[in-house]
């Protein structure tokens, strides 16, 4: 797999691939389906880096003149994140916000260093692990300042310590999923974190964003996992975690889990850390509706009782899910919004992992309790389907992209009693804002005994101006999420594309919280301009 992401789509560039002639006939029965074209990546002009020779020098004396990249390849790639809309500007040629330079440090007191001399020339510093982010949190933003840089952590990648007594371990942020999982498979261990875009997210981008993996279930949300950061910023370093829990004031730490780079770069993450497990078991269940499944993932939460994995769909997703290729048109929907079923119901994916012993005994108490409340298990192959496919959804975007089709996320997350709420309001806000030929499909895949997450599928015709298409879908539903009481994010971030709603969550005093934060930490401000902080 390639180390690098493709400039205009995600993933790996060998993995590109059109739209199959099947699917694309598919598709064609509900969107008008034309072969978009995408800017020649050689064809492609950058705006000049405005930083000067000496600063670049300064920069090199601390990271190696070989590790400071002016080269338009290496700042094109570092211009934006995986959004629909980052890919939508970049196949289009509009790489209007690159980086000056790319600095890569190796270690804490290079990063720090870095840190100093950006603040001292007020040079805008863009941290970047895996350039996955979709809500906007990647863009160099200029105005203001002398410049900007992409600080790309991608030496930092050495798993520091590893304490099998406490079961913690110390990663560098620069470690994507899978080199962390398999650093620590060499003692046993996981940690256990798997979201979508695990091949190329890295430990400190998880820990920034606050990320939840696919198996949350039963390893927890990232932020859960973490138990110390080492942290630099311009005012100097910070060091934070030294007991399993604390009564000394305010969790410091929290400051930065979830600070997307605004109030420092982490360089480091100590995490709780878990036996390999021994064995996996993925399989399916069906529910009569998407809400007697959410009322079962509910009770399961309640009663201490979660797999390792749980994820639900709702009618429309599991029609597309199940349908086989000569019948998938039937589960897409029209101008109403609404879709057929294969099958009918909606589709529960419940996975196990751990010893032969506990697999068998957790299983055996979910089945127990999924049978009662009127689940019917459909075998191992749904589960199976899953977990081949796991990471594979944006490569299927890219693909739609490609002939026309408009494919997006947007998630949030509320409380059971707010679920069924919220998911009618953000659903109806979607349609009502695209206005023709829509389809919204969701699922649940991250459970508490409180309430759950929702994690909306949105695809529609491109048309004219695909940006402002969804930029106007994306405040609708925003909106409604604010509406019903929810939350503007789960697991994806504030970044700059949320940012005007968040201080309908937080409040007016909370924004100036984190105002007063940033000017502690970052007196002039060059850290991730226009991310979290207004």
């Amino acid at each position: 797999m390639s180390t690098e992401m493709h400039p205009t789509r995600w993933g790996d560039p060998a993995r590109a691939s059109a739209l199959p002639q099947t699917a694309r006939d598919l598709v064609a029965l509900v969107f008008p389906v034309a072969d978009r074209m995408v800017a020649d990546d050689a064809a492609v002009s950058l705006p000049p880096s405005v930083l000067t020779a000496e600063m670049l020098a300064e920069l090199a004396s601390v990271v190696g003149p070989d590790h400071v990249l002016t080269d338009e390849r290496s700042r094109r790639l570092r211009a934006g994140g995986k959004s629909t809309p980052d890919l939508l500007r970049a196949r289009s040629g509009d790489v209007s916000q690159p980086p000056g330079a790319v600095v890569r440090p190796q270690s804490h007191d290079e990063v720090q260093a870095v840190l100093e001399i950006a603040s001292s020339h007020r040079v805008a510093v863009v941290p970047f692990g895996g350039g996955t982010s979709v809500v906007g949190g990647l863009a160099v933003r200029h105005e203001g300042y002398a410049g900007g840089i992409s600080l790309d952590l991608g030496r930092m990648t050495r798993l520091l310590a590893v304490d099998p007594v406490s079961m913690t371990a110390t990663l560098e942020p620069g470690l994507r999923g899978p080199d962390a999982e398999a650093l620590l498979a060499e003692h046993g261990l996981t940690l256990g974190h798997y979201p979508q875009s695990f091949e190329y997210a890295t430990v400190g981008g998880f820990a920034a964003t606050r990320s939840s993996g696919q198996s949350s279930a039963g390893y927890g949300r990232f932020d859960a996992m973490v138990t110390g950061l080492v942290v630099a910023t311009p005012a100097g370093p910070v060091e934070l975690g030294r007991a399993p829990a604390s009564a000394a004031g305010p969790d410091l730490r929290q400051l930065f889990l979830g600070s997307e780079g605004a109030f420092g770069v982490i360089t480091a993450v100590t995490v709780r850390v878990r036996p390999a497990p021994e064995t996996g078991v993925y399989e399916g269940w069906r529910w009569a509706t998407f809400d007697a499944g959410a009322d079962a993932m509910r009770r399961l939460a309640q009663a201490q009782l979660l797999p390792t994995v749980l994820r639900l769909s709702d009618e429309s997703e599991t029609a597309l899910n199940l349908a086989d290729p000569d019948a998938i048109g039937g589960g897409v929907a029209g101008e109403s919004g609404e879709a057929g079923e294969s099958g009918g119901g909606s589709l529960m994916v419940v996975g196990f992992e751990g010893t032969v012993e506990s697999v068998a005994t957790r299983r055996a108490a979910v089945t127990a309790v999924l049978a009662d409340l009127g689940g019917e298990p459909v075998g191992e192959e749904p589960g199976r389907r899953w977990l081949a496919g796991r990471f594979d959804a944006p490569y299927l975007r890219d693909s739609l992209l490609d002939v026309g089709v408009l494919v997006e996320t947007i998630e949030t997350a509320a409380y059971w009693s707010g679920l069924r709420r919220t998911y009618d309001a953000v659903s109806a806000a979607l349609l009502e804002a695209l206005d023709g030929p829509a389809l919204v499909l969701c699922h649940v895949s991250h459970v508490y005994e409180t309430g759950a997450s929702l994690y909306f599928t949105v695809a529609a015709a491109d048309g004219p101006d695909p940006l402002g298409t969804w930029a106007d879908a994306r405040s609708a539903a925003l909106d409604a999420i604010v509406d019903s009481g929810a939350t503007i994010t789960h697991h994806h971030g504030v970044g700059a594309d949320h940012l005007p709603w968040l201080e309908d969550e937080v409040g007016a005093v909370g924004v100036e919280v984190l105002r007063a934060v940033k000017a502690a930490l970052d007196p002039q401000g060059v850290l991730n301009p226009g991310v979290l902080i207004a």
